[in-house]
């Protein structure tokens, strides 16, 4: 019988804050049952296994982002639209550390396709119509804004730019650097 108020959505944000506090590693059952007050058993009323709460801890993630990529980009293009985008991924890197970690979780066929996933590609795809790029360099560009914003929001968030000697510039200043970088480079993909 299932426990009184315990459901699959708070079984999912459950796991998700304790993903942010201890790390995605740290999503257990156990941990999860004890939060709750009950035996491990009983959350299989609610999930399917371990594995399952964090691919729904990566679900819940990946559609927070796209509807904060979705806000950030509403009126901005060009180098603006890098900004707000990237911006995005670095603040919720550092604010959700453990739900960040679950976006890069692989997912199956079926799971990606239903997932926000297709969505962030769109997002992204959206922002880049300004750099009049044709299908092909599209395709790169979203592969190159990718790895571009998670690469950096991942080592920012876990601290690797912060041993810089005195007068080393500063994590934010080599963002608007990368920016301008990417965005010199998208513009003049569209300019061939």
């Amino acid at each position: 019988m299932p426990r009184a108020g315990l459901t699959s959505a708070r079984v999912t944000e459950a796991a998700a804050a304790l993903a942010d506090e201890a790390g995605l590693d740290h999503v257990t059952l156990a941990a999860l049952a004890k939060h709750f007050g009950v035996a491990a058993p009983s959350l299989y009323t609610h999930v399917r296994s371990q594995a399952d709460v964090r691919t729904r801890v990566a679900l819940l993630a990946l559609a927070e982002t796209a509807d904060h990529i979705a806000a950030a980009l509403a009126g901005v293009s060009g180098r603006d639209a890098l900004a707000a985008m990237g911006g995005v991924w670095r603040t919720y890197a550092v604010e959700h550390p453990g739900r960040y970690a679950a976006t890069r979780l692989p997912l199956d066929a079926a799971t990606a396709a239903a997932s926000a996933g297709p969505r962030h590609a769109e997002l992204v795809r959206a922002a880049l119509r300004g750099y009049r790029l044709g299908e092909d360099d599209t395709t790169h560009a979203v592969r190159l804004l990718g790895a571009t914003f998670h690469g950096y929001a991942a080592l920012e968030a876990s601290g690797a730019f912060g041993h810089g000697a005195a007068g080393t510039p500063t994590s934010e200043e080599s963002w608007e650097r990368v920016l301008d970088g990417l965005h010199a480079t998208l513009t003049s993909w569209g300019a061939r």
